[in-house]
């Protein structure tokens, strides 16, 4: 009874908290503002090209505040939801229209940011477009949660700036920008890896919108049978899963690489020391099959046997498989970047000098600290000497000096001082304990020799 009581409490609370419905706008105005986006004519169509001419910049000077304001311009977003709009409801017109415009908006994105690439003197890839040409599964949860955001926020009789950040975080404009830099170079690597980062955020914003239209159960356009929705049903769940199985490989791979990476910067790092010999540059190509890594080295060449070590202790640090390739004597024709490899270079130098210089002020701290010592005990040696004549009047004669004292059943050596005392007549084991820990205490020191004549 009170367990039922508990799930009553707990499910009431969460349909308070979690209810769409509150604050939500009419159906069918939301459907009609839906509807007024999706439209690429005029100024929609004018202010996409200018936003792709403004990406395509950003892109190409690596500048993400440039990019991020391109996405807050662009109006991408609504043929992608009035196709997902148009499913959940079964308004064919309006699936069949917001696809036209979808496909008018690739058109003429695909063809700006091309003719920018094809007329900019810049024409390195740079770290913001290389990003948006290896989608994984991480960008499939990016789109979807981000969509769910955008219609949630769409749905609202008090508009929010969430479709903006939605905008951002789906990043739907550099995608296509990207794939048009990819058109102008003739890469089809980066052509395809960046078209399918879009038409990820494209089916998931879609799938997302559609989810909840349906769950707030907005009115259907046109009654269509069982059977119909069954098969619209499939051909989503089809549509979804074909967006997603190749994400999760290119995910797969990436996950190995990162893996693959770290074990080989590990193995140079621990296996790689040679007094004579410089690393220069470290690379590695991964694969499912063969994995390659080499090694460019400057100095004294490796001999046979230093080679045939480093080649045996790959499996010991999980690259059992891979071809090590150490390239001696760097010429002109292999590719190194010289200025990487400077400073790589003087870094080295510098840690190196670092660490010396650490050593040798050891080193000078400890002989500082032990001629402290013996400059004290000398400064010191008359007043300890009256001291010691106050607390044992038998004392005739007093030295004291710090010598290397070993240990031959440890193994080591220590600076001890060593106390010699000359008396008048032999002291007792009692008064030569009480001498010895006065001592201690005078001279400051863990321990020390007291050696009676």
């Amino acid at each position: 009874m009170k367990t039922n009581v508990l799930w009553r409490y707990f499910r009431n609370f969460l349909r308070y908290r979690l209810d769409l419905r509150e604050d939500q706008e009419a159906p069918e105005e939301t459907i009609d503002a839906i509807r007024r986006g999706i439209v690429f004519k005029g100024t929609n169509l004018w202010t996409l090209i200018f936003a792709v001419f403004v990406a395509s910049v950003g892109l190409n000077v690596n500048s993400t505040a440039v990019i991020i304001g391109a996405m807050l311009i662009s109006p991408l977003m609504g043929p992608i939801m009035g196709i997902g709009l148009g499913t959940a409801i079964f308004d064919f017109d309006l699936i069949k229209k917001a696809a036209q415009n979808l496909a008018v908006m690739v058109a003429f994105s695909l063809a700006t940011s091309t003719l920018y690439f094809l007329i900019t003197p810049l024409s390195e890839a740079r770290s913001e477009l290389l990003a948006r040409t290896s989608p994984a599964i991480w960008d499939v949860l990016i789109a979807f949660f981000g969509g769910l955001a955008g219609i949630v926020g769409i749905t609202r009789k008090e508009k929010t700036y969430v479709v903006a950040g939605v905008a951002i975080a789906t990043a739907l404009m550099p995608p296509l920008c990207t794939a048009g830099y990819g058109l102008a170079t003739g890469q089809w690597r980066y052509f395809l890896g960046a078209f399918y980062l879009f038409f990820i955020n494209t089916v998931f914003i879609a799938y997302s919108t559609l989810i909840v239209v349906r769950l707030l159960k907005f009115p259907k356009t046109s009654f269509v049978s069982e059977e119909v929705q069954r098969r619209v049903q499939r051909n989503i769940s089809a549509m979804v899963l074909l967006t997603v199985l190749p994400s999760i490989v290119l995910a797969y791979n990436i996950v190995q690489r990162g893996f693959f990476d770290q074990k080989v910067k590990r193995y140079v790092r621990e296996e790689f020391n040679f007094r004579n010999t410089q690393l220069l540059k470290t690379e590695s190509e991964y694969s499912r099959k063969t994995c390659v890594i080499r090694l460019y080295a400057v100095g004294a060449p490796l001999d046979s046997t230093a080679l045939n070590r480093l080649e045996s202790r790959l499996a010991a640090h999980g690259l059992d498989g891979s071809r090590l390739e150490v390239r001696q004597g760097v010429t002109a024709q292999q590719n190194v970047d010289v200025t990487a490899l400077r400073t790589g270079i003087l870094e080295d130098l510098y840690r190196r000098n670092e660490e010396v210089l650490l050593q040798k002020e050891r080193q000078i701290n400890l002989l500082q600290s032990e001629l402290d010592r013996y400059h004290r005990l000398e400064s010191e040696a008359g007043a300890i000497a009256s001291e010691l004549k106050a607390l044992q009047p038998a004392v005739q004669q007093f030295s004291i000096n710090s010598n290397i004292y070993f240990d031959f059943a440890k193994q080591r050596n220590d600076t001890l001082p060593v106390v010699y005392l000359h008396t008048s007549r032999r002291i007792s084991n009692t008064e030569k304990s009480r001498i010895f820990d006065w001592l201690k205490v005078r001279t400051v020191s863990d321990t020390l020799i007291l050696i009676q004549q």
